[in-house]
């Protein structure tokens, strides 16, 4: 296996030019500093915001709202995500991709610290020593005295910078190596291998070491630290000839409040262009269900059940990070195993459907009573979520090199906007709104249900996990059927496309660039050949 995963690399590698692999490299070691960083904030939030509104009905001694809150928090986050993703469009046509990707990371990182900021000055600090002793207490009384509902807006914010961060990520690569949907998956593969190597280590990292020794309110005090680093390795991109040139800038071009003004109308054009591509072409239709939907199922897992199940089966809100952190090896043997056989499995369609078959794993929570305070446990349902990531990893992989590739044929027809990163955010804003809608729904039915039953949620777990992961299963199995020529197990191409070629301009690729080059040789030779019998005849009949 090391033999092949080693040869498949090499063989790999000498496929891209010097300029790409160093960018490729570069970006990566940006994305490994970003993921680290951004699982120890998130996780640590999430954490936190458990912890605090669980200490409050405590306290207050009122029914919880603990998820309810926690559902609305990362609800709002994502819907906000929405605004920065859209925003995405109008930039990356105006201005270098490398670049806004590392000014929205760099700002990213100044937002994060702000909650540290705010706890610090409400008389919150470290965790103290002899806390884990008494850890089944709950005695958050380190915590800084602010109000909860604080971290909503906060988190809001941030979510702006994380959906411009997100959808960065899927549209970049199409400027590092063109728009080759060989070379986009083994370019998304890898970069997936080390973000998710990253990911996994910053989870676990958070769970086992950050939290325990810092406390939920500051075990996020390296993200600042990361996001900064990241956003100057970004920055030492080198700009490849696959990003279309950009026109000068004008003089009279609008000042900032102004283009601020405009970015509402470009807000609603890049939802119209992308939604317009989607919903007019079945080649383009499927992905609604395929990436929306399958990627909203992903995010619940993490951002909904995980924190869930930790609090409730297990009592330790910190633990939902080794869950997550399961999830997240899931995802890097998926992306592996995308890169290994990625001449083989030239679609995303066998993927997506080992994807929507894993989701139905879940249906073990509602039946399993595990004891409450033991860690491992916790373990146990990271090694039940690795199946379902490593389905949606590869899945994610492959279909977002083919829609990379499938859209950098149709750039020059869009105006005003990117066309990939129209359709991006389009798909991207899709699931944040599906997700921001029923995730506070979704954790307010938990928080009723533990309510009325001791805080025993698996009547709950049955409909959030069980149904609900049942009809995503539905939707996207379906989905794989509706290109032409995805009635295969494993389809070779999907809508007659050949997408296995560089783009030379405008959307043609290397075959289109040569047959059109053949075809004008054809004609310039037939015309010749006409004109010179044209001229054989004159004569013979002078003669």
């Amino acid at each position: 296996m090391g033999v092949r995963i080693w040869g498949t690399i090499s063989e790999s590698w000498k496929r891209f030019s010097p300029v790409e692999k160093r960018n490729m490299a570069i970006y990566i070691l940006g994305i490994m500093l970003y993921k680290f960083g951004l699982e120890a904030f998130n996780g640590s939030v999430v954490a936190l915001a458990t912890n605090r509104y669980d200490e409050l009905a405590r306290v207050t001694n009122t029914p919880s709202i603990t998820f309810g809150r926690v559902g609305l928090l990362t609800g709002l986050n994502q819907a906000f995500q929405c605004v920065g993703s859209i925003l995405i469009a109008p930039l990356v046509k105006r201005y270098p991709t490398k670049n806004v990707l590392a000014c929205a990371v760099l700002v990213f990182g100044i937002f994060s610290a702000l909650l540290m900021i705010i706890d610090a000055s409400t008389g919150g600090h470290f965790l103290p020593a002899g806390y884990t002793k008494d850890h089944a207490k709950n005695d958050f009384s380190y915590y800084g005295n602010y109000n909860t509902d604080g971290m909503i807006p906060i988190f809001c914010v941030c979510g702006i910078v994380y959906g411009m961060v997100e959808l960065i990520r899927r549209v970049i690569p199409r400027d590092i190596v063109g728009g080759n949907a060989l070379k986009l998956r083994q370019m998304d593969a890898m970069v997936h291998i080390f973000y998710e190597v990253s990911g996994t280590a910053g989870a676990f990292c958070t769970a086992l070491v950050l939290i325990p020794r810092f406390g939920n309110n500051f075990s996020f005090i390296i993200t600042p630290i990361f996001f900064s680093a990241a956003s100057i390795v970004w920055f030492f991109i080198q700009e490849s000839g696959f990003q279309k040139e950009r026109p000068p800038r004008d003089p009279e071009d609008p000042n900032y409040l102004m283009a601020v003004v405009s970015g509402f109308w470009l807000f609603f054009e890049s939802v119209y262009t992308g939604a317009k591509i989607i919903f007019t072409n079945r080649k383009f239709i499927w992905l609604l269900p395929g990436y929306a939907i399958a990627l909203y199922g992903h995010r619940y897992l993490e951002n909904g059940l995980a924190p869930a199940i930790a609090r409730r089966y297990l009592g330790n809100s910190a633990w939902s990070q080794i869950m997550v952190g399961g999830s997240n090896l899931g995802e890097l043997f998926g992306a592996l195993f995308v890169f290994l056989f990625n001449d083989l499995v030239t679609t995303p369609m066998p993927w997506l459907r080992l994807d929507s078959l894993m989701l139905l794993v879940v249906w073990y929570l509602p039946f399993w009573n595990p004891p409450m305070g033991n860690v491992q446990s916790a373990w146990i349902v990271a090694a039940t979520f690795l199946p379902i990531s490593f389905g949606w990893a590869a899945g994610d992989v492959s279909l977002a090199a083919y829609i990379q590739a499938s859209l950098a044929r149709i750039e020059s027809k869009t105006k005003n906007v990117s066309a990939l990163g129209a359709v991006m955010a389009f798909l991207y804003c899709t699931y944040i709104v599906i997700y921001a809608i029923t995730s506070p729904l979704l954790g307010t039915y938990i928080d009723n249900v533990s309510n009325s039953n001791n805080q025993d949620i698996r009547p709950a777990i049955t409909n959030v996990a069980g149904v609900q992961f049942t009809i995503i299963f539905v939707l996207v199995m379906t989905s794989t059927f509706v290109p032409k020529g995805a009635f295969a197990f494993n389809p070779k191409l999907l809508n007659d496309e050949m997408l296995d070629e560089d783009i030379i301009d405008d959307g043609l690729s290397a075959l289109d660039e040569m047959s059109i080059k053949h075809k004008d040789e054809y004609e310039l030779q037939d015309s010749h050949t006409s004109s010179s019998d044209g001229h054989h005849r004159s004569e013979r009949a002078s003669v």
